[in-house]
């Protein structure tokens, strides 16, 4: 096939993004639909517990000592409403390329502090899910922590590439 409708330069569905529509592949809609529901989900979850705890959220970030503590007061303070917007645009659909973009660089930072707490020997809960901090070194959970994470980083960039899903606000207000 040659022309407009073969290179995505032509008017038509592919124009957009250069993909094929979800009419092509029905299925991918439906990935979307659930890889926006797992990360806006853990996202959102994750944001509320530590938003409850505050201190508890700073103690979590001043374990993996990466940071002094001003810098970690920021963080521990910010990422929950960080994590808790971008999980809601996640679940309604709203602006979905970019909250998907920002939950998987939140991913990508969340797998390299935990390599870095694992690498220099510290035994320390990640804190994703409220209050972290020094553990005995049996009860580090670095692995499945990490898997966790690459695993929402891939369903990430699956709905950066595809940001179009059913249910999802994006498509109600561009009028698909």
């Amino acid at each position: 096939m040659t022309g407009p409708a073969a290179t995505g330069t032509g008017t038509g569905p592919a124009q957009e993004d250069d993909r094929p529509t979800t009419a092509h592949r029905p299925w991918a809609g439906y990935v979307g639909l659930g890889a926006r529901l797992a990360v806006g989900g853990v996202l959102l979850v994750a944001g509320l517990l530590k938003i409850t705890d505050l201190t508890g959220s700073v103690q979590s970030v001043m374990a993996y000592e990466l940071f002094p503590y001003p810098v970690a007061r920021l963080i521990g303070s910010m990422l929950p409403v960080v994590e808790i917007a971008v999980g809601l645009l996640l679940v309604v659909g709203l602006l979905t390329r970019g909250a998907a973009a920002v939950g998987g660089l939140l991913m990508l930072l969340f797998v390299a502090g935990i390599v870095s707490a694992w690498s220099r020997g510290l035994a320390i809960d990640c804190g994703c899910f409220g209050t972290g901090g020094p553990v005995d070194p049996e009860d580090t959970a670095y692995l499945p922590d990490i898997l966790r994470d690459l695993g929402l980083l891939a369903l990430s960039a699956w709905l950066v590439v595809r940001p179009r899903t059913p249910l999802a606000l994006d498509s109600l207000l561009k009028g698909r």
